[in-house]
């Protein structure tokens, strides 16, 4: 029981509900990132008032997530992710360093041009929290805590980007939620959070859903896929191909009760048993694409600077 107490106080990253003033502080430092440049990032309006989903009318985020078959339509897929990014978001503020968040946009979204869904209204930010850990949501919103960014170099960055992304474009999470939605999570969990000020009924659902998947982690069998087609699109978008490779080595010599690494170590699959699986699906045919010089992350957003 101790043990599991410390594994969910870990992932205070996403067990909190955000207060009025958390999210219009966020939203207020989502609007200066952006810079209402066109084609900015649609981080700015995740938590503006438009971006909640009405309180009645129309089918509920979990009728939607329950439905027997049929593949979720892209606008709702989006609406999903934003629901679940805002909860995230709310958690924890972003870094105030305005250099690197640009920075760290720019490269996952250059990535994610290179994915099979180009299309989708990707977004990547930088939260301010100590801990080693990525997330994702559906529809196209990354984040990467400061923590990890300040542990990598560049082609590191852009394999564990590679690798979120690879969530999205596969539906993974979004998968994830139509399962736990079926079982019944958000109708177990829902009782207990409807105290919080999250702006309505399909936010509670969501806060209930997302709360459980972020701090169960997804199937062994989706972040194998990750891995494997991340390190093709980390090569495909130009960057060494053993980034994330270098990045499980890190995880593989973590200790469990190493506070920075407990939550990402608690919802993946053991570092070693992911390298093995990567080193038979790599083989050899990516040797010739490595090798590159490093380049650490400070370089690039003191370049930025210039």
């Amino acid at each position: 029981m101790k043990r599991l107490n410390t594994l969910l106080a870990c992932a205070c990253l996403v067990l909190l509900a955000p207060s009025a003033m958390a999210q219009n502080k966020t939203l207020n430092l989502l609007n200066s990132l952006v810079g209402g440049q066109p084609g900015a990032s649609p981080l700015g309006v995740l938590l503006a008032p438009q971006a909640a989903a009405p309180r009645s009318g129309g089918d509920s985020i979990l009728d939607l997530l329950s439905q027997a078959s049929g593949e979720i339509e892209e606008a709702k897929e989006v609406e999903i992710g934003r629901q679940l990014a805002a909860v995230l978001l709310g958690s924890k503020p972003l870094s105030p360093d305005m250099a690197l968040q640009r920075y760290v946009n720019q490269l996952g979204r250059w990535i994610s041009l290179q994915s099979s869904r180009p299309q989708l209204p990707w977004s990547f930010a930088v939260i301010d929290d100590p801990g080693f850990n990525a997330f994702a949501a559906p529809g196209g919103y990354v984040f990467v805590t400061k923590g990890l960014v300040d542990s990598v170099d560049e082609a590191e960055l852009a394999g564990i980007l590679a690798h979120e992304i690879s969530h999205v474009t596969e539906r993974h999470h979004l998968n994830a939620l139509r399962a736990k939605a079926r079982a019944g999570i958000a109708t177990q969990l829902i009782g207990s959070q409807l105290r919080n000020n999250l702006g309505g009924f399909v936010s509670q659902q969501m806060l209930s859903l997302g709360r459980n998947l972020y701090s169960s982690g997804l199937d062994q069998d989706d972040e194998f896929d990750a891995d494997r087609r991340g390190v093709a699109l980390a090569a495909r978008a130009g960057f060494d191909p053993y980034g994330l490779a270098s990045v499980l080595q890190q995880l593989r010599t973590a200790t469990p009760d190493n506070p920075l690494f407990t939550l990402s170590l608690a919802t993946h699959p053991p570092a070693q048993q992911r390298l093995d699986l990567l080193e038979q699906a790599m083989g050899n045919r990516l040797d010739a694409l490595s090798g590159k010089p490093s380049v650490s992350v400070a370089q690039r957003v003191q370049g930025k600077r210039r």
